[in-house]
């Protein structure tokens, strides 16, 4: 019997409206996700130089499928104030140790918007799809992306060298376990 996929639903914060990514979405990553501030501490999976039509191939041929067999979520962020303005991703995976990603349009950067974010998603990993820990590798000169960690109490649990678009770095294997997440959520 086959597990019914579970779809990502649509998100509300203070700030932010979090909509399940759609290929309409494409234009918009286009335009805003090709910068150096935004792509430099993501894997090196991600073409560099982006190509033009880099948004709508990771779309059709990645994000999508996968949303459908319900193996990923992604989701788009975009302030309440500016509801048709596309601002980031972020987006869940199964298996491995790189369960949540990111990103978020240098205009943006700053503002604790990904904090943000991160919690109604987080609470979804745990809750709505029952995974008992959440793995986030980063680069650990990313201090940004560390601090999000630390706030959400995560704890580094290894380390290694990856590649990332700046190239090779090294990785911290951040974690938390889904006790911890709703302990933490309750105080």
């Amino acid at each position: 019997m086959l597990a019914a996929v579970v779809s990502a639903p649509e998100f509300e914060t203070p700030r932010l409206r979090l909509r399940p990514l759609e290929l309409a979405d494409a234009a918009a990553i286009q335009e805003l996700f090709p910068d150096w501030e935004v792509v430099r501490y993501l894997m090196a999976t991600v073409p560099w130089p982006y190509p033009p039509d880099g948004a709508r191939i990771y779309l059709e041929q990645a994000a999508l499928p996968a949303m459908a067999r319900g193996e990923e979520w992604h989701w788009t962020l975009r302030l309440k104030s500016e509801q048709q303005r596309l601002i980031g991703m972020i987006s869940l995976k199964q298996g491995g140790d790189n369960n949540r990603g990111f990103w978020l349009g240098a205009p943006w950067h700053g503002q604790g918007l990904m904090s943000e974010a991160c919690e109604p998603v987080t609470d979804f990993w745990f809750d709505t799809l029952r995974q008992p820990l959440l793995r986030v590798p980063k680069a650990a000169e990313n201090i940004a992306s560390r601090r999000i960690s630390e706030r959400q109490g995560m704890r580094v649990i290894g380390t290694d060298v990856r590649e990332y678009v700046s190239g090779r770095l090294l990785t911290e294997i951040w974690e938390i376990g889904a006790g911890e997440w709703r302990q933490r959520r309750r105080s």
